[in-house]
């Protein structure tokens, strides 16, 4: 495509920490316009995630164009993609599609046994997902970690988790086990030969 903007996806470090409060902006307006909750971060969060090396951060000429983040849980045993937002500018160029397969990419760099979970309310990223290889799953199969599921105390849908005893919500759970992925990838082998 002619004109299209040269736009980077890079794990974020310390020299991307300029573009925090702007990244938290872009994702609590996001979720207001579209009516969904959203667990919400500090910049002191979001922060530690790049100084970690656990964020993506996408960038085009010195601008910030989107980003997504990494937190494990349960001991290293789960893992989470979350905060995948797209500067309002740079939609439509599957900019998301990019930095979603950067960030899961980077997860099973840094956690290679880890299952990856995601937790939306978006057809886009279910898309996604399902793409990378994650399935359907309910709450019981995603980590039990009480510091993971206390991030949903500051959504709009938090009453309906509570409600449903934290087995329900309108988040969809989205899971990647690469135990589960190697053993189909086997099975299909062997069904091959």
């Amino acid at each position: 495509m002619e004109n299209q903007p040269v736009i980077e996806v890079l794990v974020a470090s310390e020299e991307h920490i300029k573009y925090v409060d702007e990244i938290l902006d872009t994702i609590n307006r996001a979720a207001k316009i579209r009516g969904t909750g959203i667990a919400k971060r500090s910049p002191e969060y979001v922060t530690q995630k790049m100084v970690e090396g656990k964020a993506v951060v996408a960038i085009c000429n010195g601008e910030f164009a989107g980003f997504s983040y990494i937190e494990s849980w349960s001991n290293k045993q789960f893992v989470a993609n979350s905060g995948l937002i797209v500067a309002n500018k740079y939609r439509g160029l599957g900019l998301a599609t990019r930095i979603k397969r950067r960030i899961f990419d980077l997860s099973r760099e840094m956690f290679p046994e880890a299952k990856i979970f995601s937790l939306t309310t978006g057809a886009a990223v279910m898309k996604m997902n399902f793409e990378l290889g994650y399935r359907p799953v309910t709450f019981d199969e995603l980590t039990d970690d009480p510091a993971f599921w206390r991030g949903c105390e500051s959504c709009v849908n938090y009453d309906i988790l509570q409600r449903n005893g934290g087995h329900k919500c309108l988040c969809t759970g989205l899971l990647y086990d690469p135990i589960e992925i190697k053993n189909r990838r086997r099975d299909i082998a062997d069904d091959n030969q």
